[in-house]
């Protein structure tokens, strides 16, 4: 294909990119009214529970316990998803909860409960109503003995139910106290401490009730139920965490459900499992324009990101903000000549940090890095094949990874637990094209290409974390359409580089 040939077709695609984009862009803003930045409004989550089981041929009923109106939580726009299940929704046990039945089902199963849940503001906060609490704690003769011991022990230690309930949770969390053993059993769990913690507060004249729920954050894609203690002190009821004791509820605390039942039963069928997920909904505006997209657009909106799974839509804000960091790489690499090992090594380091912070994730990447290179050397000396070099090298990793988290534990530093989500390939092909450029070109060019490498993955960070720019590619994915047709643009570029400019100063008339 001649040159003018190839340039003209490159224009008429970037012309066709940007033409698509704007116009798509242009329908949601104006006719739509999607809006371009983020607008506080009342806050809001959209919830949703997803259980995926295997049926067997024969009839399945699965009950979801489904979260109710709370003093400080409004749950309405309940939608409930499933295929060829029937629904009934009805309340057992103070509980409010969707029962689904068939006749019978074969193979995977998917269903969905999605709600909206509004926080109050804290002047309309309602007053909680009282929880139902089991009127006998139902210890067999050998464990009322170990319960009343525990008891008596925690009461000594305490002057009031602020002080006795932590003392009785520390207990039951001590794993060399025999009371506690006997309770727990072998294998304790989360939720059967905060159990058998609501039985032995029951037993001791404070009737209590177990309350499970979720804490509301921005957006988590697995979220994990946790347990707090409703406690009768004489004059009302008073929460308490299940863990460790600590008084008050805290505000972002969504009550689910309230007893020892799990969130999901299910007869009927096997290999059950169950996943919340939760985003955070501010934006009022977006909220009216995709319910103006579901009247106006049906089947545009239907193949819109908006139509998935909330755990989904959590994927892909992370995923969509990929090509704004592979446009800052672009940028570095053919604009300004920064070097770097590998094309997109940066951008994946640059998605680990957002769990690892910046600067954490600086300190373990190089630190892994380096020991990874003494392991590489050391292995150079063996004169191992290529493939078995690589396997030995990422095995090396592994361990390497594993070893930093545990001293990390051991330490008390959190941070260092993140290591385990740098990209364990992506950190051997640094190490051994770090070593290479070493034995070939000198420490100095490693060293200069590994800087630019974080300097180039810090820099993706600090981007892809921008909150309008996560907005903006989330909310208008086809502004994407129009980094292609930059980059594609780019890709034509062959003048000097800012890098090159600075290196070939000494060769210009004036010195300058």
């Amino acid at each position: 294909m001649r040159p003018d040939a190839s340039s003209r077709q490159l224009r008429n695609i970037v012309i066709l990119l940007v033409a698509v984009a704007i116009g798509v862009f242009a329908f949601k803003v104006l006719a739509l009214g999607f809006p371009l930045r983020v607008k506080p409004g009342a806050e809001s989550w959209d919830v949703e529970a997803k259980i995926v089981l295997a049926a067997r041929g024969q009839p399945v009923k699965v009950v979801l316990r489904l979260p109710s109106d709370s003093a400080a939580f409004v749950v309405h726009d309940e939608a409930f998803i499933s295929h060829n299940f029937g629904l009934t929704i009805n309340t057992s046990g103070g509980n409010r909860q969707a029962l689904w039945s068939v006749r019978k089902a074969s193979g995977q199963q998917i269903l969905y409960y999605r709600a909206v849940v509004r926080q109050l503001p804290i002047a309309a906060s309602r007053r909680e109503p009282a929880p139902s609490v089991p009127e006998q704690p139902g210890f067999s003769e050998a464990k009322l003995a170990a319960a009343q011991s525990l008891i008596k022990a925690a009461q000594a230690r305490s002057a009031d139910l602020e002080t006795f309930v932590p003392q009785l949770l520390r207990r039951l969390h001590d794993r060399q106290d025999g009371r506690a053993r006997v309770l727990l059993g072998s294998n304790p769990t989360a939720r059967k401490r905060a159990d058998i913690a609501a039985r032995l507060l029951t037993l001791a004249g404070h009737p209590t009730a177990i309350v499970h729920g979720l804490l509301l954050k921005q957006q988590e894609r697995d979220a994990a139920p946790v347990e707090w203690l409703r406690v009768q002190d004489g004059k009302g009821w008073q929460w308490f965490n299940a863990r460790s004791g600590a008084m008050g509820q805290p505000r972002n605390f969504l009550p689910w459900w309230s007893g020892a039942d799990p969130l999901v039963t299910v007869s009927g069928a096997g290999r059950v499992k169950t996943s919340l997920a939760l985003i955070r909904t501010e934006e009022t505006a977006l909220g009216g324009a995709t319910e103006r997209g579901r009247r106006i657009a049906p089947r545009l909106f239907a193949l819109s990101l908006f139509s998935l799974p909330i755990d989904m839509q959590l994927v892909y804000r992370v995923i969509l903000v990929v090509p704004i960091g592979v446009f800052v790489l672009v940028l570095l690499r053919n604009l300004v000549g920064l070097k770097t090992f590998g094309t997109f090594m940066p951008v994946l380091i640059a998605l680990a940090f957002r769990q690892t912070e910046l600067v954490w994730g600086l300190v373990l990447f190089s630190v892994l890095v380096a020991l990874g290179l003494l392991a590489r050397f050391y292995l150079e000396r063996l004169k191992l094949l290529l493939v078995p070099r690589l396997a030995a090298v990422l095995i090396i990793v592994v361990l390497l990874m594993a070893a930093m988290s545990v001293v990390s534990h051991l330490w008390g530093l959190p941070q260092g637990l993140s290591v385990a989500l740098f990209p364990m390939v992506i950190l051997t092909m640094t190490i051994e094209r770090m070593s290479i450029v070493w034995e070939e070109r000198g420490a100095g060019e490693a060293i200069q290409e590994g800087a630019g490498s974080l300097a180039a993955a810090s820099l993706a960070y600090l981007v892809m974390n921008l909150p309008w720019l996560q907005h903006l590619v989330f909310v208008f994915p086809e502004l994407l359409l129009l980094v292609l047709a930059a980059v594609m643009l780019m890709g034509r570029y062959s003048g000097y580089r800012l890098s090159e400019l600075y290196r070939f100063k000494a060769l210009s008339k004036d010195g300058r």
